[in-house]
């Protein structure tokens, strides 16, 4: 009860202009959710920053991602650089920064002093930043987990809401993410009307594609993704889709499981070390997020490196009519607002 007041009364501080928000120089789009990890912010952060590049307007301008960097050992604004590690980044920046090398990939958690080091680019994607009201973004994004829903969910430390559910409806775009692939018009209309959106509120549906995989270290050997055996390495804060995939094509016969954004120790390692040599014809596949924080580690046997793969993922909207109307919307936004 005393958190719930004490986030009533800070949005409400916003809401009346006792609290100011400001503006960045440039678009901005906010991807965020009012639940603790796992909606999928990163894999949506990544379709927009495609949808981006892949566009005539903004194709050849100048894209940044800002995060705060969770669990990273630096401080301040910090730029990833071709030597930036999980440690300074956080894995989810990083991973960001990896796969776009051409995108500045920025963390700072003043959103507004990250957004003026940013002076020299033409758009900021705000990646979690929905709670930071300091920071008014052109576009506000915000995820809902099918299989988590907010409407069946409590305030922390009870359940998984670390905002209130009534906060949704400062989002002009609503997505609700790991959606199954198929879903009638009646379950649509469901959502829309148990999430008690506006009507001038878009809603869309997403899920989870999982992409083949990839080696974590250069030396791995790709003879092991054939295998029928696998060792399953994660640190995320719900992998049981990912599980549900793996056992359409492998027997996992063993499984390490870490808290969320886990740096892992040298008893970790150990571990893993130990499961390979247990089975020796396993593959060791991890999430993508996870590879970022194993390549930060030293000492891992080349038993290990051999074998390690990871299973990139990515958002795709459930229907070509949705992905149009989205980026549609996406555009619109970002352009009126361009300097």
């Amino acid at each position: 009860m005393i958190y719930k007041l004490v986030l009533a009364l800070r949005n409400l501080m916003y809401d009346k202009g006792w609290k100011k928000s400001h503006e960045a120089h440039v678009p901005t789009i906010c991807v965020g959710n009012i639940t603790v990890g796992g909606t999928g912010k990163t894999p949506h952060t990544e379709m927009i920053l495609r949808k981006l590049m892949g566009s005539e307007r903004w194709g050849t301008r100048q894209l940044a991602v800002l995060s705060r960097g969770y669990k990273r050992k630096s401080h301040g604004f910090q730029v990833a650089g071709t030597d930036a590690s999980a440690r300074q980044m956080g894995d989810e920046p990083l991973q960001m920064a990896r796969k776009f090398p051409m995108v500045t990939v920025a963390v700072d958690k003043n959103r507004i002093h990250g957004c003026e080091q940013l002076s020299g680019v033409d758009l900021i994607i705000l990646d979690d930043a929905f709670q930071y009201r300091r920071l008014r973004p052109t576009l506000n994004i915000v995820l809902v987990d099918y299989n988590r829903p907010i409407f069946e969910d409590r305030l922390m430390p009870f359940g998984h809401l670390r905002d209130l559910p009534s906060q949704l409806r400062r989002a002009q775009v609503v997505i609700v993410s790991k959606s199954p692939a198929e879903l009638d018009q009646v379950e649509r209309g469901e959502w829309r009307s148990r999430l008690n959106l506006r009507d001038d509120q878009e809603l869309y549906f997403t899920t989870v594609s999982y992409c083949p995989p990839e080696p974590v270290f250069p030396e791995a050997d790709p003879h092991y993704i054939y295998s029928k055996r696998l060792v399953l390495v994660s640190g995320i804060a719900n992998n049981a889709q990912l599980r549900m995939y793996i056992s359409d094509t492998y027997k996992m016969v063993e499984k390490l499981e870490f808290p969320d954004h886990h740096r892992f120790s040298v008893s970790d390692i150990r571990s893993i070390a130990a499961a390979v040599k247990a089975n020796p014809t396993a593959c060791l596949m991890t999430t993508e997020k996870d590879a970022q924080r194993l390549r930060d580690c030293k000492n891992i046997p080349e038993d290990v490196r051999k074998r390690l793969f990871y299973l990139p993922i990515e958002a795709t909207f459930l229907t070509p009519e949705e992905d149009a109307a989205f980026t549609e919307t996406l555009m619109k936004s970002i352009t009126s607002k361009e300097r």
